[in-house]
């Protein structure tokens, strides 16, 4: 067999684990799409309380007489099925994200699987922190500055599709912002920064962490301060527990059961074998 007819076998082994991964790609999508879908059903049913439970904060500042109100004439189901399909996506997140992980794993060396799945449930969880504290930090204090600022002959009542775009909103600036002590952490790990730089850099992110606040939140000075300062605590989080982090090796000289070993010095014997050099 010559060298030109290997050529096409080459090319159908490339294509072969291309559909390969397609389809593995497409299993796992379904999966995640089941899962969102399977939470979703078991939700909706509850779509109201959810939504009463949701708007609490408001309605607890809200004057005496007046009450959240739907401006359009859908509104009062579709805003409740918007509301259950987003938690939906929230609460089977870590599914999904597992989903994620062992598609993307088979690809990884040994040290960076044991990098990266801390890294994805604890930034879950300081995720999940992140809306918490939101609803029950930021909210009341938001809401009750914006319905005591309220002119005397104005009746607060909000819309009740724009109060669930107005907290989610918030909700994902809260849950990424809590996410500060990974990227700080994953910066030291991947060798970005040292510990030492990124202490340096503290008047730089302080700042950094108020313009973000300015930008994710609402134009008033409580919901921006309420998220720069998670972000700086956060930060100095991070910065405490890199302190224990020790710089990711090189796939070549990283501990994985001598893989990285066995690979380099099987590709540098083929590129020695007379028939594979270069003139």
């Amino acid at each position: 067999m010559t060298a030109g007819e290997d050529k096409p076998q080459s090319n159908n082994g490339r294509d072969s684990s291309l559909v390969s991964h397609l389809t593995e790609l497409r299993s796992r999508f379904i999966k995640a799409f089941i899962a969102v879908a399977g939470v979703f059903v078991v939700l909706f049913p509850f779509a109201n309380e959810l939504y009463e439970y949701l708007s609490e904060p408001l309605l607890r500042y809200l004057p005496e007489g007046t009450s959240m109100i739907a401006i359009e004439v859908a509104s009062p189901f579709l805003v409740p099925f918007k509301l259950s399909l987003l938690l939906a996506v929230v609460v089977a997140m870590p599914y999904v994200l597992y989903q994620l992980w062992a598609f993307v794993v088979p690809g990884l060396y040994r040290h960076e699987q044991r990098l990266m799945l801390p890294l994805l449930v604890s930034g879950t969880l300081l995720f999940y922190a992140g809306i918490l504290f939101a609803y029950y930090a930021v909210f009341p204090l938001v809401f009750g500055f914006f319905t005591g600022v309220a002119p005397e002959n104005v009746a607060v009542m909000t819309d009740i599709g724009r109060y669930l775009d107005f907290v989610f909103k918030l909700f994902i600036a809260f849950g990424a912002a809590f996410e500060v002590p990974v990227v700080t952490l994953l910066m030291v790990k991947m060798e970005f920064m040292t510990r030492e730089e990124l202490a340096a850099k503290r008047p730089y992110v302080i700042v950094g962490a108020f313009i973000v606040g300015m930008v994710l939140t609402p134009p008033d000075v409580i919901s921006q301060v309420l998220l720069a300062v998670p972000v700086w605590l956060l930060f100095e989080l991070g910065l405490m527990f890199s302190r224990f982090a020790t710089p990711a090796r090189s796939p070549a000289a990283a501990d994985d059961g001598g893989t990285g070993q066995v690979r380099q010095e099987s590709l540098e014997k083929r590129i020695n074998e007379p028939g594979n050099k270069t003139t």
